[in-house]
C-alpha cells in the first residue's frame, strides 16, 4: 500500500491500484516523437531572461551569487515572492516565505518534513503523478476522494478525514493537471472552513495559476493557517529557473525550513537573485503575458483540428484533456499515437488508488517545437480518432 501498487479502503477491501503497471515519469524520452507528454512551456521566451541574467554576472560582485543561500532567502527576496504570489489574490505574509528547487523539490520536503511514514493523504481520483511519485517514495498512501462536476465535495473530504484518517490534502485549483478543471470559489472557501475545524493540511499547488487570466482567490486566502501554498515560477515564467516559493503557516515554518535544508542545504542564490529582479522589473509579468497569447494560438490549432471530439480546457491552458471515443482507453491510445509519431499522456498515469480513470488522454499543447509541429501532431491524432476500432499491437 506505501508503494502504492494496492489501495484499501474502509469498507471497500482492498484492490490493486488503477496505475499499478504504468510508468509515472512525465519526463520525454529520447526520440523522433512529436511531443505533447510533457508540459514545456514554449522555449525560446526563456531567452527574455538573459539580459537580466547578464547584467547580474556583469556586476563587480557576481562571485555572491555562487554562495550558499539560506531556505528563507533575504527580507528583499521575500517581498519580491510576495508581490508575486499577490497576482493570484493571497498576499502572504514575507516573514513565513521560504524558497525550494522547484515545486516537486517542495513537496518532496513538505512530506518528509510535516507528515509522519504511513500518513495517509488526500487526493482527487486523478492528479499530477509528481505527487504520486513522491508520495510513494516516502511511504504515504494516498486516498481518492470522491469528487462532483470536476470540484471536490466538502462530504467526501468530511468522510475521508473522519473514516480514512487522512492527515493532509493535495489539490491544484487552477487548471487541475491533468483535467483542466477550475475550482470553484465556493468550494475553496468550504475546503478552507473544513481544514480550520478539523486541522486537516492542505497542499495547494498553485503551478498553474499565474497563467489564468482571471484569477479566482486560492484555498490559502480563507485559512492561511491551514494551507501550504506552492507557488512554482516553471510555467509561467521558466522551468529553467528550478524555483517556487512556499507560504507556510507559522508554526510549520521551522520544520518545514529544516526540511529543505535536509534536502538541498541551499537553493541556488543566482536563481533566487535572478527571479527576483525579473519580478521587480516586470520582466516576469512580461513573460506571463506573452507566455498567455502562445498559449493561445496553439490552443486555437487544437479547437481546429479536434472540433469534432470533447476537448477539456480553456484557451489560456498550456494543456487539453481529450476525452476520447469508445473503445479507445487512454492508455491503448497513447501506445498508438507513440506508433504514429506522437507522444501524449493516458489518462490512467494520473489515477490514484482504485479510482476508474476515464478514457481520456492528456496534451501538453505549448510542448511541441513549432507551430508547425503542433499542426502535424493534430492531423496525427485526428486521423487516429477517426478510426478508434483499429487494432495495434500492445506490449
Amino acid at each position: 500500500e506505501q508503494k502504492g501498487l494496492i489501495y484499501a479502503s474502509v469498507g471497500s477491501g482492498t484492490y490493486v491500484s488503477s496505475d499499478a503497471a504504468i510508468n509515472s515519469l512525465l519526463l520525454p524520452e529520447q526520440n523522433e516523437c512529436i511531443e505533447l507528454g510533457a508540459i514545456f512551456p514554449d522555449v525560446p521566451l526563456n531567452g527574455g531572461l538573459i539580459p537580466c541574467l547578464k547584467q547580474m554576472l556583469s556586476e563587480p560582485d557576481a562571485y555572491r551569487f555562487l554562495q550558499y543561500a539560506r531556505p528563507e532567502g533575504m527580507s528583499w527576496q521575500r517581498e519580491a515572492a510576495a508581490m508575486w504570489i499577490a497576482k493570484t489574490g493571497f498576499r502572504p505574509d514575507p516573514s513565513r516565505i521560504l524558497f525550494a528547487a522547484g515545486s516537486q523539490n517542495a513537496i518532496s520536503a513538505i512530506l518528509s518534513g510535516l507528515f509522519q511514514p504511513g500518513d495517509k493523504l488526500g487526493t482527487e481520483p486523478l492528479t499530477y503523478p509528481g505527487f504520486k511519485i513522491a508520495s510513494n517514495l516516502l511511504g504515504f498512501p494516498l486516498v481518492s476522494l470522491a469528487s462532483d462536476s470536476d470540484a471536490l465535495t466538502g462530504e467526501s473530504l468530511l468522510y475521508a478525514i473522519s473514516h480514512e484518517n487522512i492527515k493532509g490534502i493535495y489539490l491544484i485549483p487552477d487548471f487541475q493537471n491533468p483535467t483542466t478543471a477550475i475550482m470553484p470559489l465556493k468550494t475553496r472557501q468550504i475546503i478552507a472552513d473544513i481544514a480550520q475545524k478539523t486541522g486537516v493540511l492542505i497542499i495547494e499547488d498553485a503551478i498553474n495559476s499565474h497563467l489564468m487570466e482571471t484569477s479566482i482567490p486560492p484555498i490559502a486566502a480563507f485559512a492561511p493557517d491551514h494551507v501550504l501554498h506552492i507557488a512554482s515560477l516553471s510555467k509561467a515564467v521558466s522551468p529553467g529557473l528550478r524555483l517556487c516559493y512556499i507560504a507556510a503557516p507559522e508554526r510549520l515554518y521551522r520544520p518545514l525550513m529544516e526540511a529543505l535544508y535536509a534536502l538541498n542545504v541551499s537553493v541556488s542564490p543566482l536563481m533566487i537573485e535572478l527571479a527576483t529582479r525579473a519580478i521587480q522589473n516586470g520582466l516576469a509579468e512580461e513573460l506571463v503575458q506573452k507566455r498567455r497569447l502562445h498559449t493561445k494560438a496553439r490552443n486555437e490549432i487544437v479547437d481546429q483540428f479536434l472540433s469534432d471530439y470533447p476537448v477539456l480546457g480553456a484557451s489560456d491552458c498550456n494543456f487539453r484533456f481529450l476525452m476520447l471515443p469508445a473503445p479507445l482507453t487512454g492508455e491503448r491510445f497513447e501506445l498508438r499515437a507513440y506508433h504514429a509519431g506522437v507522444r501524449v499522456y493516458a489518462a490512467e498515469r494520473f489515477a490514484v488508488g482504485n479510482s476508474k480513470p476515464p478514457q481520456a488522454v492528456r496534451l501538453a499543447v505549448t510542448a511541441p517545437e513549432s507551430h508547425d509541429h503542433l499542426q502535424k501532431a493534430m492531423g496525427i491524432l485526428s486521423d487516429l480518432l477517426s478510426h478508434p476500432g483499429d487494432s495495434v499491437a500492445f506490449y
